[in-house]
């Protein structure tokens, strides 16, 4: 099945919610990275605008009657920033200004900042939540300023991207064949420690049985930057795209030709715990 959105939008999470996964028994998908990969760690993770609003004046003529929101902004900034000596080594906040102010000679009246916070679980996402928005509160309450923090989701429930459980009966039969095909992968112990990112996938693996394997385009180049985009369309790239997709085929074909492991398959995701 195709995913709409599948990159920020929340597809997956839309297409549980109209019942495309109601009547499958699993769901595999593959991405490209610069590694191979098969037990990687994906984040939970959940976006927020957070809006601060002063009021306006004249910045050299009488600031003194002027509330400051970029000062709020740069300070939530900035309380983020030292925040990371203190959060878990798995944890992960990013964020940018979408708005800063109008003119330099005007005192900012509204400013917003954008972030991503992500977490290895929902429990932790939670924690870290709290943490993020005392910083944004404490910035309002320091420079006089209102502060409006909006957090994002997916669907009717408005949901988070949530971590990914990687079925291991589904996993070792896509590794048995991706290395029959001569594809190379490192320790599932050194495989956790990767670099991570976030998917939709995640919510489908809570549901269902899945996996998210990562395949690799033989670069070094990382995710989202320009080098990345231009191998993916090398051809070079092709060949371990169509091994993936391979690999993906033909762990389908052994479960649904083998009753006992489309069994066993089913009671590690009922257990839950990878």
């Amino acid at each position: 099945m195709g995913t709409p959105a599948e990159e920020g939008g929340g597809g997956k999470i839309l297409m549980l919610e109209k019942g495309c996964f109601d009547k499958v028994d699993f769901s595999m998908m593959v991405h490209p990275t610069p590694y191979n990969a098969i037990y990687s760690q994906y984040l939970a993770v959940q976006n927020v605008y957070v809006t601060f609003k002063g009021r306006a004046a004249h910045a050299a003529a009488f600031p003194w009657e002027g509330v400051n929101a970029l000062d709020a902004a740069v300070l939530s900034y900035n309380a983020i920033s030292m925040l990371r000596q203190q959060i878990k080594p798995t944890w992960r906040a990013h964020g940018i200004f979408t708005e800063g102010g109008i003119e330099p000679s005007i005192i900012p009246e509204k400013t917003q900042l954008h972030y991503y916070f992500r977490a290895p679980s929902l429990k932790e996402l939670g924690e870290f939540k709290t943490k993020a928005e005392n910083c944004f509160r404490a910035a309002a309450e320091a420079t006089g300023c209102s502060v409006d923090i909006k957090w994002c989701g997916h669907g009717k429930d408005h949901q988070p991207y949530i971590d990914v459980l990687n079925n291991p009966v589904l996993g070792d039969l896509y590794r048995k064949h991706a290395e029959s095909l001569g594809i190379q992968f490192l320790p599932r112990v050194i495989e956790a420690s990767l670099p991570t990112a976030s998917t939709d996938m995640g919510n489908v693996s809570h549901v269902v049985p899945s996996i998210h394997p990562l395949y690799s385009i033989t670069t070094k180049a990382g995710n989202h930057t320009h080098e990345f985009t231009k191998a993916t369309g090398d051809e070079i790239a092709q060949s371990p795209t169509l091994i993936a997709a391979k690999s993906m085929a033909m762990t389908a074909v052994d479960i649904l030709c083998n009753p006992e492991m489309l069994e066993q398959m089913k009671n590690k995701h009922n257990e839950g715990n990878f």
